[in-house]
C-alpha cells in the first residue's frame, strides 16, 4: 500500500475530508493533496503528527505499511490506562497544573496523597501526570491531554535541548519546550504553536523542573 492509499483509507475510517483532517493533525491541506497526488511521502514528521492527533493509529502502518491501520486489541490492552482504587497510592498521581507551584520545595509530596492515581504501564518511571491547558502547545499537545513527567535534581541540571518540560517558575507553571538562551544563565521558552511569542527566562526563576516523557488521552 502506497502513502496515497494510506491517506484514503484514513480519510474513508475517520469520515473526514481533506481539511478536517490535516486541522485534527496539525498541518496545511495542501499536504494531503500532494501525497494523495504522489508528489510527497508521509515523512517522519507528518507521520508523528498523525499518531499525535490520532494516537489509534498503528505506527508502523503508517511509516511502513506494516500490520493493520489500527492498534490491534492486546497492544491496547497492555497501553490501557487504569484509575487506582479510591486512598491508593498504587500508579501515578494525577494533579492539576494550578497545584504544581510548590512542587520544588517539597510541598507536592503532601498533596500526592489527595490525587487520584492512575496505572499507566507505559510511563512506569513517571513520578505524576498533569493536564494540558490551552493552546500553546498545539500541535504538539492539546488541551485536556495527559503529560506523564519526571522530576529532575535542580542542583545538577542538564537541560536536553528543544526537549518539553515542566516548570515550576515565578510565572507559574509552564509545560514548554526547552532552548538554549542567549547564555549560561538563561533558557529559552518555546510554544509550539507560532502565535506564541517565544521568551527567556532567567535560571533563578525556576523552583522545579520535569521532564515530559510521554502523553495520553484519558477519556
Amino acid at each position: 500500500m502506497n502513502d496515497s492509499q494510506k491517506v484514503e483509507e484514513l480519510l474513508h475510517h475517520f469520515r473526514m475530508n481533506q481539511k478536517r483532517f490535516a486541522e485534527k493533525c496539525g498541518f496545511d491541506s495542501d499536504i494531503i493533496s500532494k501525497i494523495k497526488r504522489e508528489e510527497i511521502k508521509i515523512s517522519k514528521k507528518i507521520a508523528l503528527k498523525i499518531i499525535t492527533a490520532l494516537p489509534e493509529i498503528n505506527k508502523m502502518w503508517i511509516l511502513n505499511g506494516e500490520g493493520e491501520m489500527l492498534i490491534n486489541k492486546e497492544t491496547k490492552k497492555e497501553n490501557k490506562v487504569e484509575k487506582a482504587p479510591e486512598q491508593s497510592l498504587e500508579g501515578i498521581p494525577l494533579i492539576s497544573i494550578d497545584a504544581m507551584a510548590g512542587f520544588g520545595k517539597g510541598e507536592f509530596q503532601i498533596m500526592e496523597h489527595e490525587c487520584e492515581h492512575y496505572v499507566v504501564p507505559m510511563f512506569r518511571g513517571a513520578e505524576f501526570l498533569i493536564p494540558v491547558k490551552g493552546s500553546s502547545m498545539i500541535p504538539k499537545y492539546n488541551s485536556g491531554d495527559v503529560v506523564a513527567c519526571k522530576r529532575l535534581p535542580l542542583n545538577d541540571l542538564f537541560f536536553q535541548w528543544n526537549k518539553v518540560y515542566v516548570l515550576d517558575t515565578s510565572q507559574g507553571a509552564l509545560v514548554k519546550r526547552i532552548k538554549k538562551g542567549r547564555d549560561d544563565d538563561h533558557i529559552l521558552i518555546i510554544s509550539d504553536n507560532e502565535q506564541y511569542e517565544p521568551f527567556e527566562l532567567h535560571k533563578e526563576q525556576i523552583h522545579g523542573v520535569a521532564l515530559v516523557i510521554g502523553v495520553i488521552r484519558l477519556e
